[in-house]
């Protein structure tokens, strides 16, 4: 609408990834961090994924689509973006969720409940107790 340039990727994981990790991490078992159609059987969200169409999505916002299913892909898509210069550009990726990066030598402070039944979740916050002694402030 108002033909401003800009690029905008779209990693599709079919839901939160990132945040489902962490959510298993912790004991949770990543709830709710999946786009799944609930199985009425089990009431779970176990079902198929929902398909959610980003590129269409994006399509009926105005925005030049690109769709990309590989590295190779991928980089030509951000070249093939760069000469768009008068609407937004969206490249539509899907990933898989299982993927992960390597480690950072690092450790992200994310306590875990200290009461629960879930066995899960209870040796979650023996590691968490573990890790915490561990920890370093360089502020």
């Amino acid at each position: 609408q108002e033909g401003i340039k800009l690029t905008i990727i779209i990693l599709d994981n079919h839901g939160f990834a990132s945040i489902g990790g962490l959510s298993k991490s912790v004991g949770s078992d990543g709830f709710g961090t999946k786009y799944r159609f609930r199985d009425e059987a089990a009431e779970q969200l176990i079902g198929e994924n929902i398909p959610i169409d980003f590129a269409k999505n994006c399509e009926s916002l105005g925005a030049y689509v690109i769709k990309a299913a590989s590295r190779e892909e991928f980089s030509a898509a951000l070249e093939e973006a760069k000469t768009i210069k008068h609407r937004p550009v969206c490249i539509v990726a899907e990933t898989d969720r299982r993927q992960r990066v390597g480690g950072y030598e690092s450790w992200w402070d994310v306590a875990v409940a200290e009461v629960s039944d879930n066995p899960a979740v209870q040796e979650a916050r023996k590691e968490y107790e573990q890790d915490k002694q561990k920890e370093r402030y360089h502020l």
